[in-house]
């Protein structure tokens, strides 16, 4: 397969190759320093909230570098190199990778490295995805940043063994990735097929539709994860007593935390969730945490096969058979009054309920 370096100018390989040969002997102090900014970056994520699937990091390999100190410009309708002195232009020669679970903790990880000014000056931060977004094109999402050390001893030691001359002062740039797990997998079946194929002709307008579509689905799967985590956090809240459990019930905050847990369940544009808190009321539930134990999926599901409903009930009715199927006859009581439509209905469920219990595994 034809390479970079295959194809540069003889007049350029002298050069080329001389940058090669002091980036093979200095190699192995830039791996200190990968490691050295990894592990400080691992330690940023000690005891805060934000925990990434897992942080890598990795120093170029030679033989990568020669290709990217190969790549040449034209000027003046000559090639000339574009990385010219390659050992100061080039800032991904130490990369380090931070694999998040969702979406919106790439912002976060983002954020408390850029925070951390004492260890890393941040020089440049980008969404790889917002130029596909403004294009209608899909492509995976990451962020980018441009991470400078300060004052960093590894620095210091790699400087020393590269240049024989000029006072170390341990600043170096290098690049600092986040991304999905997903959005990891894609771009690493990407790059090993667009830009690491052993036969560059081995291609196919196939694949390049195949990238869009799953990039497309990734995005998808992304957004539903981050929605799924939201509302599990949501739901969670409901449990705490102390905190949103504890939140009186309301017409509104009822038809809130059905939505939220229900939101399968038909609603009508009449229902009445004034009358659902009247109905909770009467049970003395009049706290979040209260319906949120009510909702609960084993109870609908015995609901819905001891009534066999013919129309798929809605919030109102759903709601007054779930507190029947709990209470039975003291809902009955506490809740028909002088209604005889009402009570005579509550009495058929009831016994179409006590008819389900003696047959059905509870």
């Amino acid at each position: 397969m034809s390479t970079q370096w295959d194809r540069l100018d003889e007049r350029l390989q002298p050069t080329v190759a001389a940058n090669v040969a002091v980036y093979e002997r200095i190699r192995p102090a830039l791996e200190a320093v990968t490691a050295d900014v990894e592990a400080r970056i691992r330690a940023m994520f000690h005891d805060v909230e934000v925990k990434p699937l897992f942080v890598s990091s990795r120093t170029k390999s030679v033989e990568s570098f020669r290709e990217k100190a190969s790549r040449t410009l034209e000027a003046d309708g000559e090639q000339v190199l574009q990385f010219p002195d390659p050992l100061r232009n080039l800032i991904d020669l130490v990369g380090v990778r931070v694999i998040t679970t969702l979406p919106n903790e790439n912002a976060a990880a983002a954020n408390l490295i850029k925070r951390r000014r004492a260890i890393f000056d941040c020089r440049g931060d980008r969404e790889k995805d917002i130029g596909s977004i403004e294009s209608g094109t899909y492509g995976y999402s990451s962020r980018h940043l441009i991470l400078r050390t300060i004052q960093n001893e590894a620095v210091r030691a790699y400087q020393e063994a590269l240049y024989a001359e000029g006072k170390p002062n341990g600043s170096y740039l290098f690049e600092y990735q986040i991304r999905t797990g997903f959005a990891h997998a894609w771009s690493e079946i990407e790059h090993d097929i667009r830009f690491k194929a052993e036969d560059r002709r081995a291609w196919s307008p196939y694949f390049d539709r195949q990238f869009t579509a799953t990039a497309a689905m990734l995005e998808t799967v992304d957004s539903t994860f981050s929605d799924l985590h939201e509302r599990y956090e949501t739901v969670t809240s409901f449990w705490d007593e102390a905190g949103e459990g504890g939140t009186a019930l309301s017409p509104e905050r009822i038809k809130y935390i059905w939505q939220t847990l229900l939101p399968h369940v038909d609603r009508k544009s009449d229902d009445d969730w004034g009358w659902a808190t009247e109905l909770l009321a009467a049970h003395g539930l009049v706290r979040t945490v209260d319906l949120a134990a009510l909702l609960q999926s084993a109870s609908i599901s015995h609901v819905r096969k001891a009534l066999d409903h013919r129309y798929s009930p809605g919030p109102d009715r759903l709601l007054d058979d779930l507190l029947l199927w709990r209470y039975g006859p003291e809902h009955i009581e506490l809740t028909a009054a002088d209604d005889e439509s009402r009570r005579d209905s509550l009495q058929r469920r009831w016994r179409q309920m006590q008819s389900y219990r003696s047959t059905a595994t509870l």
